[in-house]
């Protein structure tokens, strides 16, 4: 941890100077204390007058603005003299700090820190003697401890009231640069380096008028406010020149100064000259932190130190050390520039937290980015808990029905021909003597007009479990399959048995899986029945039963693979529940506290004209009985034989909703053509199957987002900008689960989402604590 050492002047060099030691760690009060003096020395002013004097004649244009001067003698005799000047200054500074009344004080310091230490020497007096006086100059400082760099400050001062615009809570440092009057002076090449520095937000104003400035300073926060151009002392005040023909004092700032400290302002950097009335003024107004020159300075000097100071500073280096290191970095051209390395000072407010360009504005923050992971693991685990305990599932299946509405539409599937029964077909004479939907008579009249137009697969959605003789030889037709009803045991319901004449090879089952609503989101492929004496003993679903005699006179067959998935030809049917669970509730997806038993997939619907109802062509058994259907409908179909009349009340909720929010319902027979169209679709035309992540990919999935959310807090945490950027990733978070879904992957939206808000609201609410202890230990 940095030392503060605290060097209390009170006097002048014609009269003598009492002082006071303190040394501490920064942050904390001084853990040792003792005073001295150091007596009268009249020839240290002398020499002072002498070298300012002979430094001011170097120089023709400086970032000053004065009166024309002429010089006398030749300019490398008086570079000679103010070199010889400066090391004559140093010899009457260091003998005067060896001062017997000021060993103790010596001594004191030379016990208490170390050489390696990083001090921080604030040199706290009123007297613009004594501040002029190159302290950086002193052996201690400049020989014996390396990591020790000099500022100055005011004696008396008030506590800083800031608010949470800290710098190193921000993702870029705000700047605003002023670049005044350039009259016979360069201040490109400081904009250049600002315009290059990473990590930084900088505002320039060129040759503002005073109005413009004052609003800039009102508008919003800023971190550091920069001035390049003319500026001078004059008395005690400092005056900066911002536009060919305006010059200002601080006074003219007075209030928006206030205000840009009060609302995080904590350096100002004066890259002009003779600024250490600017520094005073500035320090009347409580900025933390001021860099200025002492002297004139020429525009290679001031640019030199600039690239330097903000190289260091913008590594992370300390502004004490980034200063020394561009201080002493001029030393290469003090040959022609005698004084460089003297210029540059800091001034400062002592209660000050210093400013610190922190590596987290390039680089994560080690501490920060632990707390990130921490946060970003907890709120995942907490979301994940409750997902495991079916608490989103709702909300999981509601996400799962607006993106299977919002997909494409898509044409209908044309190998399939649905034959209806409706209201209308039970007027039919046909009809005169039916059981349910459909007659014996109107049955066989029906087989009878399909038969010679050639259907590939015939499927009976109709239960016929009566015996009845005189249909039965339609009924053994070898591409006519029939369902049944499996015996329900949990809810005691008997099944319902295949007509009579229907080999259990074509025959199969109805049953569907509903979830906790009532929506089929699921497709039932296959299923053990709970007893070999039931009355169906279907092994697979009328719908698989149909798609595979379809394909399989294309010679594509279906089988299982040596991991227990469903394959037919090269498409796999990965099946919902893991493996491991064999009876009993699964875990899987949205699907945390549902029935996964027999072999279910998700049921991926084909929406057509806006609708499932259209899933393919549909013809009446009227139009059908009376010839009025084109043969071309027929060869080598698939044709689906059920009752779509609201009497009969085989309707089943979806995924898609009416116009009065509630789910659209379609009849039975429209649900198994999009079974049915789902499998054939999948291994002829390649059509998406959906499924689900493994646990791992979706544990992966949803921790991603908590970490962009932690991450969007921790880079932006302004208001408004945090709630533009968290609500555009949750666009964005759903624009990609859709993508996804559309390309047949049901990744976590609603989980993901939670993640997001809840990482980065515990984010921004660890930051502003971490601010506020801060703010407490800065206090105290």
């Amino acid at each position: 941890m940095r030392k503060l050492v605290v060097l209390k002047l009170d006097g002048d060099l014609e009269m003598g100077v009492r002082v006071t030691l303190e040394i501490g760690q920064e942050g904390f009060r001084p853990t040792t204390e003792i005073s001295g003096y150091l007596p009268a020395n009249p020839d240290i002013a002398t020499v002072i007058d002498q070298w300012q004097s002979t430094y001011s004649s170097l120089w023709k244009f400086t970032r000053i603005k004065a009166k024309k001067i002429v010089y006398d003698g030749s300019i490398s005799q008086r570079r000679e003299d103010c070199y010889n000047l400066t090391n004559e200054l140093r010899s009457h500074l260091n003998n005067w700090l060896l001062s017997e009344s000021f060993r103790p004080v010596r001594e004191k310091w030379l016990k208490h820190l170390m050489p390696e230490d990083e001090v921080r020497i604030l040199i706290r007096t009123a007297c613009l003697q004594l501040k002029k006086l190159p302290w950086h100059l002193w052996d201690l400082v400049d020989r014996d401890y390396p990591n020790a760099e000099v500022a100055l400050s005011v004696p008396e001062s008030e506590q800083i009231a800031t608010t949470l615009h800290s710098a190193s809570d921000k993702k870029k440092i705000r700047i605003l640069a002023i670049l005044g009057d350039s009259e016979g002076i360069d201040v490109e090449q400081d904009r250049q380096l600002l315009e290059k520095l990473p990590g930084a937000n900088t505002t320039f104003l060129v040759e503002p008028q005073l109005p413009d400035l004052n609003d800039e300073l009102w508008k919003q926060p800023w971190n550091i406010l920069f001035f390049a151009g003319h500026s001078q002392t004059e008395g005690d005040n400092g005056r900066i020149y911002i536009n060919a023909t305006d010059s200002i004092t601080i006074a003219n700032l007075k209030y928006a100064l206030k205000k840009a400290v009060a609302q995080g302002l904590q350096l100002a950097i004066f890259n002009s000259c003779d600024g250490l009335g600017l520094a005073k003024e500035l320090q009347d107004l409580q900025i933390p932190q001021i860099i200025v020159m002492r002297e004139p300075v020429p525009d290679l000097v001031a640019q030199k130190f600039l690239k330097h100071f903000l190289e260091a500073f913008s590594s992370g280096t300390s502004i004490y050390a980034a200063v020394r290191t561009a201080r002493e970095r001029l030393a290469g051209i003090e040959k022609e520039y005698p004084g460089a390395t003297w210029l540059p000072v800091i001034c400062e407010h002592p209660a000050v937290v210093p400013i610190n360009w922190s590596k987290s504005q390039r680089f994560f923050n080690i501490r920060r980015f632990r707390t990130l992971l921490i946060l970003s693991l907890l709120a995942t685990l907490g979301v994940l808990g409750i997902r495991h305990q079916g608490g989103l599932q709702t909300w999981e299946l509601q996400a799962y029905d607006q993106f299977m509405r919002s997909r494409p539409q898509e044409k209908q599937d044309s190998r399939l021909l649905i034959v209806t029964v409706t209201e209308e077909d039970f007027q039919l004479p046909e009809q005169k003597n039916r059981k349910g939907s459909l007659s014996d008579l109107a049955l066989a009249r029906l087989l009878e007009k399909l038969t010679p137009l050639k259907p590939r697969t015939i499927g009976l959605d109709i239960y016929r479990d009566e015996p009845s003789k005189s249909n039965q030889a339609a009924l053994a037709d070898n591409k006519l399959f029939a369902i049944c009803k499996v015996k329900e045991l949990a809810q005691e319901r008997p099944g319902i048995s295949p007509p009579l004449g229907v080999p259990p090879e074509r025959q199969g089952f109805s049953d569907i899986v509903l979830d906790a609503d009532g929506v089929v989101r699921r497709h039932l492929l296959a299923m053990q029945p709970a007893e070999p004496t039931s009355s169906c003993t279907a092994r697979y679903a009328l719908n698989a039963q149909l798609a595979f005699h379809y394909l399989e006179q294309e010679g594509i067959s279906a089988k299982y693979t040596k991991s227990g998935d469903l394959q037919i030809g090269n498409t796999a049917f990965v099946r919902l529940r893991s493996r491991s669970v064999s009876f009993g509730e699964s875990h899987r997806g949205g699907y945390q506290q549902a029935d996964t038993g027999g072999y279910q997939i998700l049921l991926n619907y084909r929406s057509s004209q806006g609708s499932p109802l259209a899933i393919a062509p549909k013809v009446t058994l009227t139009d059908v009985l009376r010839g009025k259907v084109n043969p071309a409908q027929v060869k080598d179909r698939i044709v689906l034989i059920g009752t779509t009349a609201q009497s009969f009340r085989d309707y089943i909720p979806t995924s898609y909703i009416t116009e009065d929010g509630s789910h659209q319902e379609i009849p039975g027979v429209i649900l198994q053509a999009q079974m049915v169209s789902q499998i054939v679709s999948a291994v002829k035309d390649g059509r998406p199957l959906l499924f689900i992540l493994p646990v791992w990919g979706e544990v992966l999935w949803i921790g991603s987002w908590s970490l962009i959310g932690g991450i969007i807090a921790w880079c932006d945490r302004s208001g408004i900008q945090l709630l533009i950027v968290g609500g555009g990733a949750i666009g964005v978070l759903y624009l990609l689960c859709f993508i996804l879904f559309c390309s047949g992957v049901w990744v976590p939206l609603v989980p993901s989402t939670l993640v997001l808000v809840v990482a980065g609201s515990t984010m921004v609410i660890y930051l502003n604590s971490q601010q506020s202890q801060r703010q407490l230990i800065a206090t105290t």
